[in-house]
């Protein structure tokens, strides 16, 4: 009995060791679970634009162009006589040059390449540096009258040209108006010079080099002295001024004061670039006529965005060209005026900025 009672609590503690076996949980391992990163999907941003550099662009201005511009520039002889403002047809100048002719007046020397205006003037006689000028630029001059003396070399194949003398309010390249008095009522059909031209054996198409231009990129580093307001006194009867429009990054031109506009549409003359260089001016008759030096270089001013640089100025071809250190200054892309002014009183003393 005792033997059975025996076996019997071994075989009970055998089933309960085997129950306990069966609820132990497996031994878990220390370390957590570590899920693999799972590499998001970066949020595409849209691809920025690049500006590229147009194919085409104008010689004078710098702006785009559609197609690569064959036709030649024209150069006109506009008078600014204060009974000859406001003129017509001067805001679509690329470049203006301007100079004293006699006495206290100045003269403009328009050259149109990229926009040829419809009508322009009033168109005044010749001077030999406007047409040393038009020469250097491969332009054909466009004026009415001459000294004898100019005139002949001007017949004598000095630079392409077309004289209004000749065509005289013949109503298809030169038309005298009534509202004016002459000298100040000669016009020119600017178009119509191409086709005169071409009657007279000129070359209506030419590759004109360009003048050096910022890239879009180099545009935002124009540096220089501020230069909201400039301001220049030719002599004591006449004076030029400036004043900058930061929206559109362009100078508006004002004579004595008086915002220069076109006569028809009021169009005011904004200018990317000013120009105003110094140089030796000699009078050589009673009549105020000048001998001006556009060979020997001098100190200029080149004002743009906002700003004023000293330059010097130097010959280049034929053209007063800014340099800074050595190297050709570079233009905004737009218009351009320049001002030539003698170097006595001299820049100090004849332009104030701020």
């Amino acid at each position: 009995m005792r033997k059975f009672l025996m076996v019997l609590l071994m075989l009970m503690l055998v089933a309960l060791m085997a129950c306990t076996d069966e609820g132990a949980e497996e031994p878990q391992d220390n370390e957590e679970d570590v899920e693999d990163p799972v590499d998001e999907p970066e949020e595409s941003e849209d691809p920025v634009e690049e500006e590229t550099e147009p194919e085409f662009t104008y010689p004078l201005t710098g702006l785009e162009a559609d197609e690569e511009s064959t036709n030649r520039a024209l150069a006109v002889m506009v008078n600014n006589h204060t009974k000859a403002r406001p003129q017509t047809g001067l805001t679509k100048a690329d470049m203006v040059y301007e100079f004293l002719a006699e006495g206290p007046i100045t003269r403009l020397l328009a050259i149109y390449h990229s926009d040829i205006a419809d009508y322009v003037g009033p168109v005044r006689s010749a001077r030999e540096y406007y047409i040393e000028t038009a020469k250097a630029q491969n332009a054909i001059y466009i004026y009415h009258g001459a000294a004898n003396f100019i005139e002949e070399d001007l017949r004598n194949g000095w630079v392409d040209n077309l004289n209004g003398a000749y065509y005289d309010d013949d109503g298809f390249l030169f038309n005298r108006e009534s509202f004016r008095q002459a000298p100040h009522n000669s016009y020119v059909y600017l178009p119509n010079a191409y086709e005169v031209a071409g009657q007279n054996n000129l070359e209506r198409e030419f590759e004109h080099d360009s003048w050096q231009f910022y890239n879009q990129d180099e545009l935002e580093n124009v540096d220089g002295d501020t230069a909201q307001q400039v301001d220049l006194t030719y002599n004591k009867t006449y004076s030029v001024s400036y004043t900058y429009d930061s929206d559109n990054q362009v100078y508006t031109r004002f004579s004595d004061g008086v915002k220069t506009k076109d006569l028809n549409t009021e169009e005011p003359m904004q200018v990317a670039n000013i120009l105003i260089f110094e140089t030796s001016h000699e009078v050589i008759d009673d009549v105020g006529r000048r001998a001006i030096d556009r060979e020997s270089g001098g100190n200029g001013y080149l004002i743009q965005q906002g700003t004023i640089k000293e330059v010097e100025w130097q010959n280049v071809d034929g053209l007063m060209k800014p340099f800074i250190d050595g190297e050709e200054a570079k233009l905004v892309p737009g218009q351009t005026w320049v001002n030539v002014i003698p170097n006595s009183p001299g820049l100090e003393q004849s332009v104030t900025y701020e």
